[in-house]
């Protein structure tokens, strides 16, 4: 069973936390599980970029991005290569390392 290590966050996870996690499950909703608060504002339909999130470690190991996704990226805030959209992104066999960044392009949280 893989495990998920969320970096630290200031506001969402500030001690950081470690889940154990099934195969085949988002990020997005592997963080919503363990009561991490990740905007999801399109509530998970990869129309917006609010769950954006760095893979720090354990990329190879993910599903493919889409072609919606990286068009949606380009949006988002802080891109780099490591960047994915947590609802977009299944959990594979390996561990991962997810930092969430410290902005959006969300306006409005809606505090789901």
């Amino acid at each position: 069973m893989p495990q998920i290590i969320f970096l630290p966050h200031e506001e969402i996870c500030p001690d950081g936390l470690v889940i154990d996690v099934e195969s085949g499950i988002t990020i997005c909703d592997a963080a919503l599980n363990n009561h991490i608060e990740i905007e999801h504002a399109c509530e998970k339909s990869c129309a917006c970029t609010t769950c954006h999130v760095y893979i720090r470690e354990g990329m190879d190991s993910l599903n493919e991005n889409t072609e919606d996704e990286d068009d949606l990226l380009d949006k988002a805030w802080g891109l780099d290569p490591d960047s994915r959209l947590s609802c977009q992104t299944v959990v594979g066999d390996d561990d991962l390392v997810v930092e969430i960044p410290k902005y959006t392009i969300n306006m409005v949280s809606e505090n789901h």
